[in-house]
């Protein structure tokens, strides 16, 4: 099994919630249908656009299996696979390791490790970063690591944490998202390039998507992607195919939308998100809200309505 991960595009796809929070499954149905007619890869499931370390685990399977239905067999799933919280490492990690075999059962193509952040600032955090991954990928999937900044709930990882992760069998690709240090990136970027040419980096940076794919991104896993993802396909493949005047031109349209979506509170961005589904008409107002979240203000409705009419005007 091996994932697509050239010029491959994954949403990190929400959940339809209602406003009581559950699960308006028929909303989530039609949602996954209209995505399955997008030029994507597949999509990213249970990652912390669509709450997956909230939702319980039958909830978990119900989506998954609303998705795996809609894209059938041509587009793949990867499921994030993490922990809320333990009282201890040892448990943490084992309940990561739980949810990976939820997902490996259901049929996931890979898996995206969430960030370990339980470990920051304990003794030996580098060491259990380490065994997390080396415990999950004993499950055999196609893994991919997410190198997650602190300030958005992540954890630093050293480059020569970095080194021993990239040798791993089975981590094929790292989602980088490190909004708030370009250095980091270009620096795993660079030791990639340099030492582990093997391996695939993939962006998860919403609002510098444009240029961490020209900085060494093969392909994306955004949250950004749930909503135009058409447009972001070919301001990747533009790329590629280096048509750079074209590339520009369409990494400033994903730009806006992600500047108005991908803003502070950071928490915002998943109903945010929905917001601009139900603009385009493909999600209903009473399935799109996030129960975990800060709601979306007036003004940000507002704001996200000038730029989906724009997008929604621009001929790419």
């Amino acid at each position: 099994m091996s994932l697509v991960l050239d010029r491959s595009l994954y949403p990190a796809v929400p959940v339809t919630f209602r406003q009581d929070g559950g699960i308006d499954w028929e909303a989530q149905k039609a949602y996954a249908r209209w995505m399955a007619t997008q030029p994507i890869s597949g999509v990213a499931l249970w990652a912390h656009t669509g709450r997956g370390l909230l939702l319980s685990s039958q909830d978990r399977k119900a989506v998954f299996q609303v998705w795996r239905e809609a894209l059938g067999t041509n587009k793949q799933i990867i499921c994030g696979v993490g922990s809320r919280g333990a009282d201890t490492a040892e448990g943490f990690t084992e309940a990561a390791y739980q949810m990976g075999i939820e997902a490996k059962t259901l049929g996931a193509d890979g898996i995206l490790c969430y960030a370990p952040v339980y470990f920051r600032g304990k003794e030996n955090q580098d060491e259990w970063i380490v065994k997390y991954h080396s415990t999950l990928d004993k499950l055999g999937l196609p893994m991919v690591l997410f190198y997650l900044y602190e300030a958005a709930g992540g954890i630093t990882y050293s480059l020569d944490v970095l080194r021993k992760l990239f040798t791993l069998e089975n981590a094929v690709a790292i989602k980088m998202a490190t909004l708030d240090s370009v250095m980091t990136y270009q620096d795993v970027s660079n030791l990639l390039q340099q030492e582990f040419p093997n391996k695939v980096l993939i962006t998860g940076e919403d609002r510098m998507f444009g240029y961490t794919v020209a900085r060494g991104a093969k392909g994306a896993l955004v949250g950004i992607g749930s909503a135009f993802p058409a447009l972001q396909k070919a301001m990747i493949d533009s790329y590629y195919d280096e048509d750079y005047k074209k590339f520009v031109q369409l990494m400033l349209l994903v730009d806006k939308l992600a500047e108005v979506t991908f803003t502070r509170p950071m928490e915002g961005y998943i109903e945010r998100m929905l917001h601009v589904l139900v603009l385009q008409g493909l999600v209903p107002q009473e399935a799109a809200f996030d129960p975990y979240g800060p709601g979306v203000t007036s003004e940000e409705k507002e704001a996200i309505a000038r730029v989906v009419q724009e997008l929604e005007g621009a001929k790419w």
